[in-house]
């Protein structure tokens, strides 16, 4: 049988077959569960507990057994959902570094982390912590220890900046748990956190970026603000001291929520107000203490306990945690000086006529001239290099490719991404080509959203089998008397105009939603002096179609090509008209000597590479729901009959934290105008073709 003939494993069978150490290992600890009843029974109920189960206790009396049999078992029933789901981190482990490594971390992990907790409660213990004196006589049973090395390990194979962010939420976690419950099996977790951190030293901070730094102080926002939540929630018993819950009411529990959220979301994007109200909290939590200390000089620590409903313990040290975020605010302030009205350059920005000259001067790709237009702005660098972009949903939406001195293309791309995450938003490139893929850092990400379609027109000849449709579009246009006309809309009569005008409101009548814009001009656009119309006159004056065409220009003012914008046709004309509008258009540019015209390109009409995977089925099933909506797919094929090469054009963004709030910006750019309900019923089409 050859390969081609082989069968396709499904993939959850693939993935099933490259973690056997980890389904043999999950098999064995439900199999104990089973043996032991502890499936549904409480283990701590069996008479076996105490020669089963691990810890300082079972160690002292000889039953050095128990690090391989706590191991198996788990002490409540209602674990075992939470003990299954903590194997996906071994599972992950396994399947790309291998059963021998994955196996490893765990065994090593649960039996090592077994034994340094107890050594380090027996040692504490001897100080007469009462903490560590408690956790002496405490025994414990689960694989946890082994699970978490397993985590932390696989948490090390992240692709950086996840690596970075995973490591900083995992111990966020680890330390929370600690503070605030720090029983043997939290012990054990920060104890094998830190082991495989020590030893694989895959968090490595060095120079972090200014997104990276925001996400520190995001990170832990959440976690101190988690402290003080659970204090008002849940009764603690930690390593410092106990608690027991505020009897205030859930509103301000709920309010406590509403703003630390809102401080760590702002700190992500860096914004200036949060900044102050977070070092202000930080503030407040310091005073804390300091009133703490005061009274338990001058009324005692017993009195203070009482006061606050908590051990003091507990209070400093959460204060002396807000001590070190202030100070780490205070140091990297520069990063959170963003606002609303940010700009994303100290220079300001072009006027439309500089735009304009820098285009006549140095040129520029297929959708440079959209740079001319009202809705976009322009962000350059003193080099006098350019790049368009939209400020949408906190997003900066870079459109096309950067233009001006090619020179200066890595300068202005850089100025853009600096700039735009100084101002708080999130970066991006969207219809990009490959040259500006190429001068972003290899840590961002590149997804392929429509393909430029771009004919050479040099010799163009509508000769062949292949150019059938073309070529007899065009002798019926002769036959039937229609005329070719390569205009300008401000040059046309008013009578021309208002029929363009009623062609283009009859085709937007036909739609549920309003125009789109970003990659798509409107006729305001078209009555641009230096963008081209093309009309199909019928003998009796009608228009039965006509293009818009944007100019495309090269060094020294020359037109190297034409980009197509406008595609609209009347009710009832000449039926192929379109065909007859752009082979038509093909002909006079290729004799005027410009060198290709750009069809443009269609989101989601193209097919991903397989590579892809799961994104290319993704990218399928969207343009399979959005052709009733948009026709995508039937445009990009009309396009085919003029045998066009094919550009890829991307999505280019830092990471996929990213693309909900991209997506949701892209939204907007394109509907810019469109009402929720307009919203709402497109998407009832969407799930009807679905």
């Amino acid at each position: 049988m050859t390969d081609a003939a082989a069968p396709t494993r499904h993939p959850v069978i693939t993935v099933v077959a490259r973690i056997p150490a980890t389904l043999i290992t999950l098999g064995l600890v439900l199999v104990a569960g089973l043996v032991s009843a502890a499936l549904w029974f409480p283990l701590r109920e069996n008479h076996a507990w105490r020669y089963l189960a691990y810890g300082l206790p079972s160690l002292l009396e000889g039953h050095w057994w128990t690090p391989v049999t706590g191991a198996l078992l788990v002490h409540s029933p209602i674990l075992y959902p939470v003990v299954i789901v903590s194997f996906a981190g071994m599972a992950y482990l396994e399947f790309h570094r291998g059963w021998k490594v994955a196996t490893r971390y765990f065994v090593i992990g649960q039996i090592g982390t077994v034994l340094v907790a107890a050594l380090i409660v027996w040692l504490l213990a001897m100080t007469g912590w009462p903490w560590a004196v408690a956790q002496s006589h405490h025994l414990d049973v689960g694989p946890s220890g082994g699970t978490m090395a397993c985590i932390a390990a696989a948490v090390g194979l992240f692709r950086p900046p996840w690596r970075v962010r995973a490591w900083l939420v995992l111990l966020a976690f680890v330390g929370v748990t600690m503070v605030f419950w720090g029983n043997l099996g939290d012990l054990e977790h920060a104890v094998s956190v830190i082991g495989v951190l020590i030893v694989d030293r895959s968090l490595r901070l060095r120079k972090a970026s200014l997104r990276e730094k925001r996400f520190i102080a995001f990170v832990a926002v959440l976690a101190l603000g988690a402290l003080e939540i659970i204090v008002l929630v849940v009764p603690t018993a930690g390593m410092f001291g106990s608690t027991t819950p505020d009897p205030g009411p859930i509103l301000d529990v709920t309010v406590d929520v509403v703003v630390i959220v809102l401080i760590a979301r702002g700190l992500l994007r860096g914004r200036r107000w949060t900044w102050w109200v977070a070092a202000v909290f930080a503030g407040g939590n310091i005073l804390a203490v300091v009133f703490v200390l005061i009274g338990a000089e001058l009324v005692g620590w017993s009195e203070v306990t009482d006061a606050i409903s908590g051990d003091p313990a507990l209070t400093i040290v959460s204060g002396v945690l807000w001590a070190l975020l202030l100070v780490y605010l205070l140091i990297e302030r520069r990063a959170f000086r963003a606002g609303r009205g940010t700009r994303l350059s100290a220079l300001p920005p072009p006027t439309r006529a500089e735009v304009r000259r820098a285009l006549h001067r140095d040129g520029g790709g297929t959708l440079s001239w959209m740079a001319t237009w009202d809705a976009n702005s322009t962000v350059r660098t003193a080099a006098g290099g350019m790049l368009t972009y939209q400020r949408r949903n906190g997003v900066a939406l870079a459109l096309g490719d950067p233009f001006g001195p090619p020179s200066d293309a890595p300068g202005v791309v850089d100025a853009f991404v600096d700039g735009a995450e100084h101002a708080g938003l999130v970066p991006c490139f969207f219809s990009a080509s490959e040259s500006t893929r190429a001068l972003l850092p290899s840590t961002w990400r590149s997804l392929v959203v429509a393909a430029d379609t771009i004919v050479d027109l040099p010799g163009l000849q509508f000769t062949g089998k292949k150019w059938n449709s073309v070529r007899t579009s065009l002798n019926r246009a002769d036959r039937e008397q229609v005329e070719f006309r390569m205009t300008h809309l401000v040059h046309e009569s008013w009578g021309v105009r208002q029929q363009i005008r009623a062609i283009s409101e009859e085709w937007l009548g036909d739609k549920d939603l309003p125009e789109m814009g970003f990659t798509l001009g409107s006729l305001i656009e078209a009555a641009d002096p230096e963008v081209r119309i093309a009309l199909a006159v019928t003998p009796s004056g009608d228009v039965d179609g006509f293009l818009s065409w944007l100019p495309v220009y090269g060094a020294q003012g020359m037109v190297r090509g034409w980009t197509l914008d406008l595609m609209r046709r009347r009710e009832g004309g000449f039926p192929s008209v379109m065909e007859f509008l752009i082979g038509s258009s093909a002909q006079q540019f290729e004799a005027e000597g410009a060198e290709f015209m750009s069809l443009s390109g269609a989101p989601l009409a193209h097919d991903l590479p397989q590579e892809a995977g799961g994104l290319a089925a993704l990218g399928d099933r969207l343009a399979e729901s959005l052709e009733p909506v948009y026709g995508f797919r039937s445009l990009q094929r009309f396009k085919q009959k003029f045998h066009p090469r094919h550009e890829p054009l991307y999505l280019l963004y830092r990471d996929e934290s990213d693309l909900t709030r991209i997506g949701l910006a892209l939204v907007r750019a394109f509907l810019p105008t469109a009402t929720l309900r307009q919203l709402a019923a497109a998407g009832v089409d969407v799930v009807r073709a679905g």
